[in-house]
């Protein structure tokens, strides 16, 4: 594999060979050494919210009233099912971000 550098001159084969090898080393590293946090599902609605420039309003009729959205947002209310798809489907949040918390999801 031939990789072009910043400067546009072609590597040398053995130059590209020493940077996969240097890619697969530090990502085995990573894997055993770095933890990456699962993040918190209602952080993550929050800042899709604030990246799409959207208000809690515009989640209200994925969650339900004001208080509803403010009671979800804040932990005092779980999520459910539906309201998960929905969020998925509306900000495009994946669903393993839902899965893989330890917030409590309700089936309904």
């Amino acid at each position: 594999m031939i990789i072009m550098n910043t400067t546009l001159k072609q590597w040398t084969v053995l130059e590209a060979d020493e940077l996969d090898l240097l890619l697969v080393l530090v990502k085995d590293f990573e894997d055993k050494h770095v933890l990456i946090p699962t993040p918190d599902p209602l952080e993550v609605i929050k800042l899709k919210l604030n990246e799409k420039g959207l208000k809690m309003k515009d989640l209200e009729p994925i969650i339900g009233s004001k208080g509803h959205v403010s009671s979800v947002l804040s932990g005092k209310k779980d999520l459910t099912l539906k309201m998960v798809k929905k969020l998925h489907e509306f900000l495009g949040i994946p669903a393993q971000v839902f899965v893989n918390s330890n917030q409590t999801v309700k089936v309904s």
